[in-house]
């Protein structure tokens, strides 16, 4: 959080400027204060614009830097004065400073409080149990998850649901259609109606029915082993939830009724054409909504409303959904009910999703067409968990994703997820060549390895890489500080991914965090006959596997150690 650091500083240097009438009619800081990073190097590593003040200070903008710095008093860095910049130019304490906090940290460095404990349901998928999970589904189940994880690393107290589809005239059909399979099975000349699910997969959930000897409701036993599978899925894509919650429970304990009853009390529903209407236009809604259909059945938003109202009461502060861009007009009434019955609706912030292309030999496929890769599973079959997860988080929820099927399956530096991984590997690497034995080729006598791992836990115990600057080339020196500073950077922009939602962050920064590690080791021979040379360049090393990995398991992606 070097960005924050400057900005606090500088705003406190203005701030006495002002009380000290330095800075002639200025009375307050008007404007927000940026931290850049300035393109030319020589100025510094950092830089603040303050030529905004030059309006009510009527002082150019070098004598306003000027009047500022006096009192800003430099720490392990020097100042500059460009125009109306002030820039900031890191000394090698700083970025020593850095490597002994992420070593001794470890996996706990990039950590902040900004949760402060706040109870979160983040509800996500919550996909009908009537088969097999789309491409969408899988985009969903990558971004709750990797939001959960880094909200509870920021001290969020998270609890992950999955929302049941159950109580719908769905499950009826489902019912009907592993029963009219079933009967095909068992040999009879029946065929599905127009209504019914034609997908294979309850072929297989017949068969299950027939071998299990089941004798359970068609509907019961297809609803449970949808269930199942989708669980199964889930699990084997590292997404993890706290309850799978029914709708039909909902039902089964009058919630529906009550809520209803609650709105009625209060005259925010009432009746029309036979039917039951909610009030939400009164709440900033285009229009009311219907509740209870002229037939007497519930409509979806019902069980919605109530099911919202049992999210509160059970004490959560914060409700985050997951729902796909068609759900957008959903928003308006939702917040509305929440209103409607007494609580803020400030406390539900939904994130809508785009959908997922799959792009394969260069052309977008048509789901459906094709029977492969129409399925989550089918997906992950073919390009695994972590290439599915990555792919899945690399862009805003709210941009559409060309997933390329035949990239995200390549072994190449233009395939995002294997070149973060493979960098991580090589740092794996380096540290385990400087642990091994070595092989004398010529006199073909095994060696001593280069360092101990006592010794190397002995110097991050206590790191001091201030020498190792000295010997550095400047191509050298420029790119292990550029990989010191992105590093430190991982700080502020996970900050950032949990204030704005916003996993995808995480790709971006890992990305950037790979390229500074492969610049790194090209420019640096880390291991050499110099023992502490060799000690100090490897903490650096140490100090990357550690970033890297903490951040891939944040997004569920595994921080694998070989390639």
């Amino acid at each position: 959080m070097l960005k924050n650091y400057f900005i606090n500083i500088t705003k406190e240097a203005i701030e006495k400027a002002i009380e000290l009438k330095e800075l002639n009619e200025t009375q307050e800081i008007n404007f927000e204060l940026v931290c850049d990073t300035p393109k030319n190097k020589d100025f510094g590593d950092f830089a603040i614009n303050i030529s905004a003040l030059a309006r009510t200070a009527k002082m150019a903008p070098p004598l306003i830097a000027q009047t500022i710095v006096k009192h800003i008093e430099p720490k392990n860095f020097s100042i500059n004065i460009v125009a109306g910049f002030i820039n900031f130019k890191l000394e090698k304490e700083f970025l020593n400073e850095v490597v002994k906090n992420i070593l001794e940290k470890k996996e706990n460095y990039l950590k902040s409080d900004i949760g402060h404990g706040e109870k979160v349901n983040i509800e996500y998928v919550s996909a009908n149990p009537t088969g097999p999970f789309h491409i969408g589904h899988g985009r969903w189940a990558a971004l709750g998850s990797a939001l959960a994880n880094i909200m509870k690393y920021c001290n969020y107290d998270v609890f992950q649901e999955f929302y049941i589809n159950d109580a719908g005239n769905q499950i009826n059909k489902l019912g009907k259609s592993l029963e009219v399979r079933v009967r095909q099975l068992q040999g009879e000349n029946i065929e599905l109606e127009e209504d019914m699910y034609p997908g294979e997969y309850l072929i297989d959930c017949a068969k299950r029915y027939i071998e299990q000897k089941s004798t359970l409701p068609y509907a019961e036993f297809a609803k449970a082993d949808m269930l199942r599978l989708q669980k199964e899925l889930l699990e084997k894509f590292g997404t993890h939830f706290d309850l799978f919650f029914s709708e039909l429970s909902l039902y089964e304990n009058k919630e529906v009724d009550k809520c209803l009853e609650t709105l009625k009390k209060s005259g925010k529903i009432y009746e029309k054409d036979g039917a039951v209407w909610f009030k939400s236009s009164d709440y900033g809604d285009d229009q009311d909504r219907v509740l209870i259909k002229t037939d007497g059945k519930n409509t979806y938003l019902t069980a919605d409303i109530a099911y919202h109202k049992n999210k509160l009461d059970r004490g959560f502060e914060r409700l985050i959904n997951i729902w796909g861009a068609d759900h957008h007009g959903y928003i308006p009434r939702m917040k509305a009910a929440i209103d409607a019955l007494g609580y803020d609706s400030n406390k539900l912030e939904v994130l809508l999703g785009q959908l997922v292309n799959l792009i394969q030999d260069g052309e977008q496929q048509r789901m459906g067409k094709r029977k492969k890769m129409v399925t989550l599973d089918d997906l992950i079959e073919e390009v695994g968990v972590d290439a599915t997860r990555f792919w899945m988080l690399m862009r805003s929820s709210d941009t559409t994703i060309d997933f390329d099927i035949d990239l995200a399956k390549s072994q190449s530096d233009k395939n995002p997820v294997f070149y973060v991984q493979y960098a991580h590997a090589r740092a794996c690497s380096i540290i385990r060549k400087a642990t091994e034995k070595r092989l004398d080729v010529d006199n073909k006598t095994e060696l001593q390895a280069l360092l101990t791992k006592e010794e190397i836990d002995k110097f991050n115990n206590n790191p001091n890489i201030l020498s190792m600057f000295e010997n550095l080339s400047q191509e050298s020196y420029e790119a292990t500080k550029a990989l010191i500073l992105k590093m430190e950077e991982g700080k502020a922009l996970l900050a950032n991914a949990v204030k704005y939602r916003a996993p995808y962050m995480l790709c971006k920064y890992l990305t950037e965090l790979a390229n500074s590690f492969h610049h790194f080791y090209n420019y640096t021979r880390v291991l050499s006959e110099d023992t502490q040379d060799s000690l100090m360049k490897l903490s650096l090393v140490n100090c990357f596997r550690i970033i890297m990995s903490t951040m891939l398991n944040l997004i569920g992606v595994n921080p694998v150690e070989k390639m």
